[in-house]
């Protein structure tokens, strides 16, 4: 009896570190695409970081008005001058609509009740 406890003792220890090996494999390997994967991250920032400054440098009002001239006769395009907005004051609201009480209710009798 003593023999088997030993040899299933043995074994769940042989069990364990064989778990314990493969474990340790697997993290290793996690953290190694955790890794991989944070220098994507940046590699795509920095890609990010340069494409916002071409997208600065393309869009300078002096190089579209340049642009603009350069193609008017086919595109027709205008620039904006002040006096094409509006001011706040100008712009016609709809007048809220007018509500009205069917049936209204007196509160200045005693206890709330129809006259």
């Amino acid at each position: 009896m003593r023999t088997f406890l030993y040899i299933l003792t043995f074994m769940s220890v042989i069990g364990l570190a064989f778990w314990a090996y493969h474990e340790n494999y697997k993290t290793q390997e996690a953290l190694a695409d955790v890794q991989d994967l944070r220098r994507d991250i940046g590699a795509h920032r920095e890609r990010l970081a340069v494409l916002r400054a071409e997208w600065a440098f393309l869009n300078r009002p002096e190089r579209l008005r340049d642009l603009a001239e350069l193609n008017f006769p086919r595109l027709e395009l205008m620039p904006f001058l002040p006096e094409q907005f509006g001011r706040v004051d100008q712009i016609s609201y709809p007048a809220p609509p007018i509500i009205e009480f069917t049936d209204p209710i007196d509160l200045s009798s005693e206890g709330g009740q129809r006259p």
